[in-house]
């Protein structure tokens, strides 16, 4: 009899039975088995009477495949239950040993941070049992976003033009919509700039004097211009040499930001191609993941790859490029379960494995491979000066800078703006005076704060503590996909749907879709997988607030007018109105439920032969709910003959 191991996902079954030898029998439950049901009270499946006792059932389409593992787990010497090392990895693990009836005394739970032989042969030395904390953490979220997910939106549905409402989600619109109302009340005002250009450099006016100076208009620009010559006194020069700091490892957040601005990936393809990389490439003499797991909130390095990258840096660029580790500032909801995203070997460079990845793949691995080694050296050092120079006591100011230890640079200048701006050497002009070619005036106007790209909405989430770096990408995903909002030159723009949907869940809910409520539930989820705080009474809690909120909205909120055709109803007379269904828009009559009358599609309708079945009706083309074709009968239901293949005539 083998051990049994049980990992999420086929493509990491492969890569660590090669490491485990004869003796294993590596097998993906391909992510969950199973979810909540979609019975009892609104179809939740929990048993809200029952501290929110849930219910749940197979996955559809996976019933095959449990089947398939309670054999193996029946012929198994042991079962090792290796899913993701985060929360979702846990609850996947407790719903397999509960599904598949795995005895306590014949399982372990084992994690591992990356796919490596020596990461996973270590965590079987270091197996241990489910974490039951972590468990009810999941299921917690899993049941808050189930209720407010489906009762939110039958509500969405029945009274505005939204498909969908949620937790996070909704948060995450909010923050859309008030920047797009902010951007239509900002008020733009005018203002100009004066500027002394010189051969080598142009210099800002800043001051008149000692004090800062604003020009409102062009009177008050040509006002100065007049009183200015085009010789300038240079005042000071000041030199100062200040350290650029590299910036930590990866998070999912900040590898998710970088990716859309340096690699134009959107959220949702970053994490598919990290996904890839961490459960394994084949490369030419093994298969190993390349990247740490990449759903983490924390900075940390294990000491082994500290130790190693500092050997690598010392033999390949000298130890005057040496750092130090970065710590982690204290932020509240960062889990810290494991390490940043990192690569497994700091010897994989890019280069060595290029021939073995996509180009994307490359482009991605490149940047988490070079952020990783550049946070374990050396800050850049930079020389800055600044000059004064004066014109009629109005002070105008030029900044240079050059980089004079390239530091981190020499790994991560790719991803970073950094050239230098090289100014002369002003403080060794004997006259101690220059002359400008020219003064220029400019008009500006002042602007709003920008529309959210992707990149600045997950950072926004992110420092306000809304969702978990597992969500960033499938939020950002879901607000479009519903009409929510539309990506315009890569800047999020809220629909009327968006906005509609935000206003009334702001007039009906503003108490719970809120930054500060959604920040909240996140500490207590935290609390709740640290054993500090039982689950079922953050979810009492919760709904002893929501569901009077819920059936004040259902009783008072104002249902949208549905837009009218020009056609009246064959059946009672009354107007023809576009309605939304699960399948998208359809002509039905306004006067529902009383009547129920749906115009068909006026398509022309195809008849192939005399029914087989019941002879009295036709067989006619149609189309499945997934648009595949097939033929039946025109008086269907009373008549269910049905075919794949087209009958002859």
């Amino acid at each position: 009899m083998k051990d049994l191991v049980i990992v999420e996902s086929p493509s990491k079954s492969k890569t660590i039975e090669k490491y485990l030898g004869d003796g294993y029998k590596v097998v993906s439950s391909k992510g969950h088995i199973r979810d909540l049901a979609t019975k009892g009270k609104y179809g939740l499946g929990v048993d809200i009477e029952d501290h929110f006792l849930p219910t749940y059932e197979i996955i559809k389409g996976k019933k095959k495949l449990v089947t398939d593992l309670k054999k193996e787990v029946k012929s198994a010497n042991k079962v090792y239950l290796a899913t993701d090392p985060d929360r979702e990895g846990e609850a996947i693990s407790w719903h397999l040993k509960e599904e598949l009836g795995i005895k306590d005394d014949k399982y372990n739970r084992i994690v591992f941070n990356e796919i490596t032989k020596n990461a996973v042969l270590n965590a079987f030395d270091n197996a241990r049992k489910i974490d039951d904390d972590l468990v009810h953490s999941q299921e917690t979220r899993r049941i808050l976003d189930r209720i407010i997910g489906f009762r939110l939106s039958k509500l969405m549905q029945s009274k505005t033009g939204g498909k969908s409402a949620g937790r996070v989600q909704s948060v995450a619109l909010k923050l859309v919509v008030d920047r797009e109302r902010e951007i239509e009340k900002f008020v733009k005002e005018e203002y100009w700039t004066l500027t002394a250009k010189f051969n080598e450099f142009d210099a800002e006016l800043e001051k008149y004097k000692s004090d800062t100076i604003e020009i409102h208009n062009e009177n008050e620009a040509d006002e100065i211009l007049n009183k200015l010559s085009n010789v300038f006194k240079i005042e000071d020069v000041d030199k100062k040499s200040k350290n650029k700091q590299s910036k930590p490892p990866f998070i999912t957040s900040t590898l998710q930001q970088e990716a859309i601005t340096k690699l134009n990936f959107n959220a949702k393809k970053t994490m598919s191609i990290a996904q890839k990389l961490y459960e394994g490439i084949d490369l030419k003499d093994e298969t190993v993941g390349l990247i740490t797991y990449m759903r983490t909130d924390s900075i940390r390095l294990s000491e082994e790859f500290v130790a190693s990258t500092y050997k690598y840096i010392e033999n390949k660029y000298g130890k005057e490029y040496l750092g130090i580790v970065k710590k982690a500032k204290k932020v509240e909801n960062v889990q810290d379960a494991h390490e940043a995203i990192r690569p497994t070997s700091i010897n994989r460079t890019p280069e060595s494995v290029k021939e073995y990845l996509s180009v994307d793949e490359f482009k991605l691995y490149s940047m988490i491979y070079k952020r990783a080694l550049a946070s374990l050296m050396k800050d850049a050092k930079q020389d800055q000066t600044v000059v004064i120079l004066d014109n009629n006591d109005y002070k105008f100011k030029v900044t240079g800078s050059v980089i004079v230890f390239d530091g981190y640079l020499k790994v991560y200048k790719d991803y970073e703006d950094s050239e230098d701006k090289i100014l002369p050497p002003l403080d060794t002009y004997k006259s101690n005076v220059l002359v400008s070619n020219s003064i220029e005036k400019e008009q500006h106007f002042t602007k709003p704060k920008p529309r959210y790209t992707e990149a600045k909405l997950i950072k926004e989430m992110e420092d306000l503590g809304i969702g978990r770096p597992s969500t960033y990408a499938k939020t950002m995903e879901t607000i479009v996909d519903r009409g929510y909002v539309k990506v315009v030159d890569k800047k999020f723009v809220p629909t009327e749907v968006g906005i509609e949907i935000t206003d009334k869940l702001q007039e009906y809910f503003n108490n719970l879709i809120n930054v500060k409520y959604t920040a909240k539930m996140e500490n207590d989820l935290d609390k709740i997988a640290e054993g500090n705080l039982i689950w079922y009474n953050l979810l009492e809690e919760f709904y002893k607030e929501f569901e009077p909120m819920l059936d004040n909205a259902f009783s008072n909120m104002e249902k949208n007018k549905a837009e009218e055709t020009g056609e009246v109803c064959p059946n009672c007379g009354s107007p023809l109105v576009i309605r939304s269904g699960k399948y998208g828009k359809f002509t039905a009559c306004s006067n529902y439920p009383k009547c129920k009358y749906i115009k068909k599609d006026e398509k022309e309708i195809v008849e192939i032969c005399k029914c087989p079945e019941c002879e009295n009706g036709v067989v006619i083309e149609k189309k499945t709910k997934k648009g595949k074709k097939f033929y039946g009968c025109n008086n269907y239901p009373k008549c269910k003959y049905a075919t794949w293949d087209k009958p002859e005539a």
